[in-house]
């Protein structure tokens, strides 16, 4: 899998690209990108062009911003840094999108980050944070009562990112998705960073957990079919890694699974029968079980990686 297309829509809102077109009737009712186009672009260019965006976007800025390239994306944090600057321009921020970028642009895993954990505690009123690449990321345990939604997407994500969810105090949040990715990449978790999450004691709003993109696909599956939190959730993702027969037997022989309304399990390795009879058995969830692969006889291996 290599990422490629940009989201049109985000928070339910339509992208306007900051640098485009006549102004938006409602400013507060898109959600802004801003990116260079340039990826050894400076600084000052990147600031310059997030500067333009807030004179478009509104006295309170804009309600979501999506920012993509952003200028050697590869070796600096910038993006968190301008977004501090300019808190006070921001009140209006409720959802926000950090490296969307293709594969093109920037591998996955060359985006760099920082310390996320002041964007959490300037921004009380940010309902969502997504972002695409681990590099450098770091979080500690932080209380937020507003986020609904938290989303990493990576082709490594650090195992002391997940603890420190799972230590954090988000009554609100309902959706969290993780791309796990691999060791290569800095994906060094084990099913026991999760058990805190998966125990039920955090994030007591949770209904969708996506544990994506994960080369531990296998040892999460029989984490998942003994975790209590899965009683409360209506959907299910497990896709994007290597799940194989082993994994969905685990899944099958463990809780009840029928009350969810949705099961994603594509990209995996499972037998055409393993794959059928994971359907057989969940009647009225919807389970997604395309996009088979082959262990090649070096192996098998996440969607998303480098």
């Amino acid at each position: 899998m290599t990422i490629h297309e940009f989201v049109t829509t985000f928070a339910d809102l339509p992208v306007v690209q900051s640098e485009d077109g006549p102004d938006p009737v409602d400013p507060a009712a898109v959600a802004w990108r801003v990116e260079m186009e340039d990826f050894e672009a400076s600084e000052e260019e990147f600031a310059a062009a997030f500067e333009r965006m807030l004179a478009r976007s509104g006295p309170a800025g804009p309600t979501a911003l999506i920012i993509g390239e952003w200028g050697c994306a590869y070796d600096t944090a910038f993006p968190i840094r301008i977004l501090l600057d300019n808190a006070a321009r921001l009140t209006g921020l409720r959802a926000l999108f950090i490296g969307e970028m293709s594969y093109e642009q920037c591998e996955i895993s060359w985006i760099h980050h920082s310390d996320i954990t002041p964007l959490l505690t300037t921004f009380p009123a940010l309902e969502r944070l997504q972002l695409r690449g681990a590099d450098g990321l770091e979080l500690s345990p932080v209380r937020h009562e507003s986020l609904r939604a938290l989303v990493f997407q990576s082709g490594g994500l650090p195992a002391s990112v997940i603890r420190a969810i799972g230590a954090s105090d988000l009554p609100g949040l309902t959706h969290l998705e993780l791309w796990l990715g691999v060791a290569n990449y800095g994906g060094d978790a084990r099913a026991e960073d999760l058990e805190p999450i998966l125990a039920g004691r955090s994030l007591p709003a949770l209904t969708h957990l996506g544990l994506r993109n994960a080369e531990i696909a296998e040892e999460l599956a029989a984490a998942v079919a003994a975790a209590p939190v899965v009683s409360r959730l209506t959907s299910l993702d497990l896709s994007l890694g290597v799940l194989g027969d082993a994994g969905a037997a685990s899944l099958l022989a463990g809780q009840p699974l029928t009350h969810l309304e949705s099961l994603d399990l594509h990209h995996h390795f499972m037998s055409p029968e393993m794959a059928q009879r994971v359907v057989d058995d969940l009647p009225g969830v919807t389970v997604d079980v395309s996009d088979p692969q082959k262990e090649e006889r070096w192996g098998r291996y996440t969607a998303v990686a480098e």
